[in-house]
């Protein structure tokens, strides 16, 4: 059954004849369209009994024609979008209509409902659901995009220097991304030096790489519309021993988490595995954030691998494995690798070492 099958389908069971999608990334993952419209107004219009219609700005009605089998109709910069999708868009049933609430912003909500005079219900949990189990395809190219995050951060390895700055380092490797073909990021890539690691979202700076200290990557990159998420960190110089003990802590709890991942378990099951080795050593406030994310053609997605959440792990799920442990000015260290979820275990889509790496300052 086709992505946009599936939506008519549940439109039927619910006995509503609309859905209309907002989200960039949704619209891609149902259509194979992609557009970020920016300040402007792009929407999907899915029907219970009739072929899609896309409204994007009129720059991107050629491009989406060609890639689309539906109609498309579009609108200038001079022109009320609200008023060109009420005259043009097919007339239909909307007292019950389905949007995605997690991406529907109040100037968007108010200007749909200039066009429609239904009630609004969520789809965001559907298509959560839809997303959730990842199809080998769509594996496969997650696995392409772990390679090149796996590449990006050997460049990050590769100019480590105490001349260069956290920055300097980012520069390097995304401009080597760029020489491969990858056009984005997944996010900002982080470099994170010595103390600044120890805040689990650090920002980097003009901070001079520290000699016997560690050193915090993470990155990812999209590639073929998905994305990838990894961190290791390493050591520079010669760092003490509590740098040290505090790394194969971590370590310890990334790995007995993907250790006990298999189908049937919940995440906070998952959760549970990592946290346990660190709070048992008497770090547990120092690991204060979810242990994973879901991940796809978004870098964050449903679900959290969490305290409390007790959705059942299944076959094809993919999501971050990625422990912390942050000491406010002595130390920071994360490890992170997202997989997918076999009938047996859960595969890595990225294959650095994990062992602690030294790097001379």
């Amino acid at each position: 059954m086709s992505k946009l099958t599936q939506i008519r389908s549940y439109l039927q069971q619910e006995k509503a004849n609309l859905a209309v999608f907002s989200d960039p990334v949704t619209v891609n993952y149902l259509t194979g369209f992609y557009c970020d419209p920016h300040e402007r107004q792009m929407f999907l219009f899915v029907y219970s009994d009739r072929d899609p219609v896309l409204f994007v700005p009129a720059l991107e009605v050629a491009r989406a024609s060609q890639v689309l089998d539906f109609t498309v109709f579009g609108y200038v910069d001079s022109e009320n979008p609200w008023q060109k999708i009420k005259a043009d868009l097919p007339s239909t049933d909307s007292s019950k209509i389905f949007a995605e609430f997690d991406n529907l912003n109040l100037t968007k909500f108010q200007g749909l409902q200039t066009v429609f005079d239904g009630h609004f219900e969520n789809l965001t949990p559907f298509i959560q659901k839809m997303r959730l189990i990842k199809s080998q395809d769509e594996i496969d190219k997650m696995l392409v995009a772990g390679q090149f995050a796996d590449k990006a951060v050997h460049v990050g390895f590769d100019n480590i220097s105490l001349n260069n700055t956290e920055t300097d380092i980012i520069a390097m490797i995304e401009f080597e991304m760029k020489k491969q073909g990858i056009n984005k990021m997944s996010f900002d890539t982080m470099v994170l030096t010595g103390n600044n690691a120890a805040n689990p979202h650090g920002i980097p700076g003009t901070n001079k790489i520290e000699n016997n200290a560690l050193l915090l990557f993470d990155l990812g990159v999209e590639t073929l519309g998905y994305t990838s998420d990894m961190t290791r960190t390493v050591a520079v110089g010669k760092p003490d021993q509590f740098k040290k003990d505090i790394y194969e802590l971590c370590l310890e709890a990334q790995l007995t988490a993907q250790d006990f991942i298999k189908p049937g378990v919940t995440a906070a099951e998952v959760d549970a595995a990592a946290r346990n080795v660190i709070e048992k050593a008497g770090y547990g406030e120092y690991f204060n954030h979810r242990l994973g994310h879901g991940i796809g053609m978004d870098v964050h997605e449903f679900p959290s691998i969490m305290a409390g959440n007790d959705l059942v792990i299944e076959e094809g799920m993919c999501f971050s494995i990625e422990p912390g442990i942050y000491i406010p000015g002595k130390v920071g260290v994360r490890i992170e690798d997202c997989g997918h979820v076999t009938k047996s275990g859960f595969e890595v889509f990225t294959q650095t070492p994990k062992e602690l790496l030294y790097f001379e300052g």
